[in-house]
Parts: structure tokens; C-alpha cells; sequence
């Protein structure tokens, strides 16, 4: 609970639980005010139950496409009613790539990682413009703090940056609903359920995560991995070489399924965080990652991999781990919030 109120106006298109940024945005805020905190939100649409003592203000929806003009669009039109409806005071703390905010936190891979390919891919209106957005989001005057997700984040936007200088801040991770423990029991000697869950499987690596279930297979020849999010008609195709020992569940709540699960596998390409994983933490569920995950920071070290290790080091891992979770992985949302509050303490941004 903070000494004295603060007042702090969040800028997010879309309102509610229904995506991996967007139920960040609604927890943080929620618990928020649950803490006493003045809260308000801009936005294009809600989506969920407003809490009662958050100010809701809807935009109306902008075309999405082209992505860099609907972003534009979306921070002139919160800027204009920002104008008319001035928030003296209050903290702006965008969620969005705006260019009035003070404070932003940053969810997601910077789109500047495509300074690292070919040259001939930035030489586009689409690049100039995205580039242009994403460097005055984080390094625009007005601009006082930069929240990174995950370490991964904040070390690629410092890399990619460096005129955010002492503006970044330490990330804050998100936090995970408490879910029910996976019951302890025997794992058969030569089974087990490997879980992989994803819908953007090529990003999360479903691919890899296939080839070292079938390593793991050669010391468990009943193990089975099971596929949650893709639809199957769209995976089968990568199973064409085995002979079962494997289910594809298709687009599905994944937390009920850890209780099936004797292993978290996921190695992904990208994944500016990854709450999957905090969540299968959560239920007592080991998980065995790649150094390409955000939520890396919550996965004991051992468990921690980098793409191009060999498939028998995954699979050594993923055997050692096997049942066998780190210490049962607790952090709410309220302790974001907390965490949230002595940041914009810090920034001096109190109500009068």
C-alpha cells in the first residue's frame, strides 16, 4: 500500500483477458486499485467485468492493418483525448507504442531485431515506420522509465537502444493465478507425458520439440508428447514417422492439462516471456526451456538450454527433470502491483 495515493492512467488497445499482454494489463491494473491506488484506462474496447473503481475510457476500434498505421493512429487518437481531458498529476504508463506516455512497459521482442538481417529487409515504408515508433516509444524525452517483461526483453531493448540509459528499469515478470498441484506419483520406468503448449508452433519450436521427444523415446519407449494449441490437421504431418505415443488436443485451456503433464517442454525460437511455463511451474509441473524464453529468469539454470545444443543434451534434461519439479513456483499479481507502486514511487509520481 503506498504512503500516499497515486493516480496512474494506463494506455492499452484492447481491455481485458485476452491475450498474453492484454492479461497483464488487466491483473496489474486490478490489483492496482485493489491496493488504493487511482487507476484509470484508455483503450479501444473492453473485453471482461470492469472493476468498479477503475475510469474506463473507449476509443473505438481502428482498423489493424497496416499494423505501423493502425499504431499511429491508435497514440494520435489517445493523445487527442488526452488533450481534452488533461490528467494533471497522474502518470501516463503506456502499454502501446504512443509517444506521450512517461512510462511504458515493453511486452514484446523489439521490432529492431531486423537491423540484424539482411539490409534489404529494413529498405521498406513498413520497417522505416515500425523502426521510427519503437525508438521514440522507448527514448522520446517525455519518456521515464522503461519496464522490460523479462530480462531477455530488457537485454535486447538495451542492446538495440542504448539511449534509453538509466531509463530501463528491472523488469517486472508477470504473475500466474495459483493452480492446482500436479499429484505426486510414479512415473511407469519407460513412460511418461512430455507437454508441449503453443498455438504459433514454429515460433514456440514444436519442430525441435518433436525430435527430442523422439530421443527421450529411446530410453522410454512408451513416452508420449502431447500437443495442445495447433490445430491438428496442421501438425499431424510432423508425426508421419512415428507410430503413436503422441495426442494432439488442439486449441484448448491449457491448465487443466497439467495434471497429465510429467514435463513442460518448450524450446522456443522467441518468446518474450512465456506464461505457459510460470504456469506449469505453478502446478508443480517441471519445465525444461530454452534461453530464449523470458520466463527462463523462474527455470532452474540445468533446465535451461540454448537452441543449438545437441538433441542428446535436451533429452538428458528432459529425463533428469522428468516428474521431478523445482520448488512449487508462487508469485501473484498483487506483488506485481507492489512491485509497480515503489517504481512509480520512485519516479515521484504521487497524487496531490
Amino acid at each position: 500500500m503506498p504512503d500516499r495515493p497515486i493516480k496512474v492512467l494506463h494506455i492499452v488497445r484492447q481491455y481485458g483477458p485476452v491475450g498474453g499482454m492484454e492479461g497483464y494489463v488487466w491483473h496489474l491494473t486490478r490489483q492496482l486499485a485493489d491496493i488504493g491506488c487511482t487507476v484509470a484506462v484508455v483503450c479501444e474496447s473492453v473485453h471482461g467485468q470492469v472493476h468498479p473503481s477503475i475510469a474506463i475510457t473507449e476509443l473505438g476500434s481502428i482498423a489493424r492493418k497496416p499494423r505501423w498505421l493502425s499504431m499511429l493512429r491508435f497514440s494520435a487518437q489517445a493523445q487527442r483525448w488526452l488533450a481534452h481531458h488533461p490528467h494533471d498529476g497522474w502518470l501516463i504508463h503506456s502499454h502501446e507504442a504512443t509517444g506521450f506516455h512517461q512510462i511504458i512497459t515493453f511486452h514484446g521482442p523489439p521490432f529492431a531485431r531486423i537491423r540484424d538481417r539482411g539490409f534489404w529487409r529494413r529498405l521498406s515504408l513498413r520497417a522505416a515506420a515500425n523502426l521510427w515508433i519503437e525508438k521514440r516509444a522507448v527514448c522520446a524525452r517525455n519518456v521515464r522509465a522503461v519496464i522490460p517483461n523479462s530480462s531477455l526483453i530488457g537485454d535486447m531493448l538495451q542492446n538495440y537502444y542504448p539511449c534509453i540509459g538509466q531509463r530501463m528499469a528491472t523488469p517486472i515478470v508477470p504473475g500466474v493465478e495459483t493452480l492446482p498441484a500436479r499429484d505426486m506419483r510414479d512415473i511407469p520406468e519407460h513412460g511418461g507425458v512430455v507437454g508441449f503448449v503453443g498455438k504459433e508452433w514454429k515460433r514456440k519450436g514444436l519442430d525441435i520439440a518433436i525430435n527430442i521427444a523422439r530421443q527421450m523415446r529411446l530410453s522410454r519407449p512408451q513416452l508420449e508428447l502431447h500437443v495442445a494449441g495447433p490445430d491438428p490437421d496442421d501438425i499431424r504431418h510432423l508425426f508421419s514417422d512415428w507410430q503413436g505415443g503422441y495426442r494432439l488436443l488442439g486449441e484448448t485451456d491449457a491448465r487443466p492439462l497439467f495434471q497429465n503433464f510429467d514435463l513442460l517442454l518448450h524450446p522456443a525460437r522467441m518468446e518474450p516471456f512465456g506464461m505457459v511455463i510460470t504456469e506449469a511451474l505453478s502446478a508443480a509441473v517441471p519445465a525444461v526451456v530454452s534461453n530464449q524464453c523470458g520466463a527462463q529468469s523462474e527455470v532452474r539454470h540445468d533446465r535451461v538450454l540454448t537452441l543449438d545444443a545437441p538433441v542428446e543434451d535436451w533429452s538428458r534434461a528432459c529425463l533428469s527433470a522428468l516428474g521431478s519439479p523445482q520448488k512449487n513456483y508462487q508469485r501473484n499479481w498483487r506483488q506485481v502491483a507492489e512491485e509497480y507502486c515503489r517504481l512509480y514511487e520512485r519516479l515521484g509520481c504521487l497524487a496531490d
